[in-house]
């Protein structure tokens, strides 16, 4: 495993979309980084990247027209897949084969959650990434927010030290709707909200869950039951709504992905005790904008954690008219009324956190507290929910089953 410790970590961008932008804003909170180098398929989207990066003061970021030539510049010591679902495994192939081959002196990889569109899929970005000798990350973000990670070792020090470990994890992310039009596309997302939002929900459950020092694997996954449903998109007036936006290509009269999804997560402590996790996500919630809501009970106490109960609040009456946007949360549907602010997205929900550990581990040759072997975990659960939800039973582990399954709205 590579390091450069007391030198700084030169990063290249796979991926020019929303996500790439947030990541960029947070890295204002990172030391030790300079972002050096961007692909994506769009001369224009990797020129607004290389812009921003200069706006910020991250470095000298050059756009490069191939993932190998980025991958073979010599100042891109690690690399952040961002781009879409459907182009991760074939972007870790190059990856594996520039610097297997010498080509590249790339040493770490972090790839945006989901790790992959199928179990397989990730199974096979993890043997990718070991046997190229890479370290690797994988980018969770809201194990990383603040609230959570001290939340966490408040409970774990004081309240479960002393009366035991907590049992009941609840996770829930809800808002209106995916920016780009490949998220509401089953097969190159790979699924719908279950894939794009529960990934968070159950990883940062069994975070809460599991004991400081201990890693997550150290919870034993025995069985999980999943529902999925279409509340919201496959109405006349919103399916028109999604062909306005994104075109054809969004169908959801004849090609719709679920837009709420429920599941339940039976794992297994050390000592035998029965844990559980309850996630809920939704693309119909229409709110302030994005909400994540977590809990973590135990015997004797209780956390909370609300994203849009914030301490900066905003009043505008009827007569304040402007334009939409996202100024003040992201998925923000109102532009009056009373609404919470968020007046640090990046940090609140884990971003900042996020990269300047990843950037740390990366610098220092240290594994970080999520890797590929984490994205696989969560894909196991999330394909035993899509599965339980298609056959109405619950799913049991092992099961070989998963191994080359597909959710329903991902075949074509």
């Amino acid at each position: 495993m590579s390091a450069q410790p007391g030198k700084r970590l030169r990063i290249g961008l796979v991926g020019t979309g929303f996500i790439a932008e947030f990541h960029l804003r947070s890295m204002l909170g990172v030391r030790h980084v300079d972002v050096t180098g961007v692909y994506s398929r769009k001369a224009e989207n990797r020129e607004r990247i290389v812009k921003l990066v200069a706006e910020l003061g991250l470095g000298d970021c050059k756009s490069h027209d191939s993932l190998a030539s980025m991958l073979q510049a010599d100042d891109v010591d690690a690399v952040w897949i961002l781009s879409p679902n459907d182009t991760r495994l074939e972007t870790m192939r190059t990856i594996h084969d520039e610097v297997v081959s010498g080509r590249s002196k790339v040493f770490a990889v972090a790839c945006e959650k989901p790790l992959a569109r199928t179990l397989s899929d990730a199974r096979e970005m993890l043997r990718l990434v070991e046997d190229a000798k890479l370290n690797h990350g994988y980018l969770e973000n809201q194990v990383f927010a603040q609230p959570v990670l001290r939340g966490k070792e408040i409970i774990w020090r004081r309240a479960a030290s002393t009366t035991g470990r907590p049992y009941l994890a609840r996770a829930a992310e809800e808002h209106s709707g995916p920016h780009e039009p490949w998220f509401w596309q089953g097969d190159k997302q790979g699924g719908g909200v279950l894939l794009d939002m529960m990934c968070h929900s159950v990883e940062v459950a069994r975070h809460l869950l599991t004991e400081p020092g201990r890693k997550r694997d150290s919870l034993k996954l025995k069985a999980v039951h999943g529902t999925v449903a279409n509340l919201k998109w496959t109405r006349p007036r919103y399916i028109e709504d999604l062909k306005n936006r994104f075109g054809p290509e969004v169908d959801y009269a004849n090609r719709p992905s679920e837009d709420f999804a429920r599941g339940n997560v039976i794992l297994e402590d050390e000592d035998g005790n029965e844990l559980m996790i309850e996630t809920t996500t939704s693309w119909a919630y229409v709110g302030a904008g994005l909400r994540i809501q977590l809990e973590l009970l135990g015997p004797e106490y209780a956390m909370e954690f609300n994203s849009l109960g914030t301490g900066l609040k905003i009043f505008m009456s009827r007569e304040v008219k402007g334009e939409e946007g996202e100024d003040l949360v992201e998925k923000q549907n109102a532009e009056q009324g009373l609404m919470p602010v968020l007046e640090d997205e990046a940090g609140i929900y884990g971003y900042t956190d996020e990269n300047r550990h990843m950037v740390e581990c990366f610098r220092k040759g240290e594994e970080p507290l999520e890797t590929f072997a984490d994205g696989v975990a969560v894909l196991e659960i999330l394909m035993g929910l899509y599965l339980s939800s298609e056959t109405g039973d619950t799913v049991r582990f092992p099961n070989p089953d998963l191994e080359n399954y597909v959710p329903l709205v991902a075949r074509r």
